[in-house]
């Protein structure tokens, strides 16, 4: 099983890396916030797989809800300033 989650956490960080390209890249702003909020979706979802690879998952499942909230409300303040920066 420990094969199967070191398959996962790798594909996973292969779709990270391909992400940031859009990050980076993006035709606009908005796009590029969107590859910000989908590259912090998949480390949490990587933080977990690796909490199941050491054997810790509750501890590394804490970490990564942490993590979650803190990338929800940072794209939400970059979502809130883009917005207002549109409007003046």
């Amino acid at each position: 099983m420990e094969v199967f989650f070191l398959a996962a956490a790798i594909t996973v960080g292969i779709a990270i890396i391909l992400t940031l390209y859009r990050t980076v890249y993006g035709p606009d702003e908005w796009n590029r916030l969107a590859g910000l909020n989908v590259v912090g979706t998949k480390a949490v979802v990587l933080m977990v797989l690796i909490g199941f690879i050491f054997g810790r998952p509750s501890l590394f499942v804490d970490i990564a809800l942490l993590y979650g909230l803190l990338n929800f409300m940072v794209v939400l303040f970059i979502a809130i300033y883009l917005v207002r920066k549109q409007k003046a």
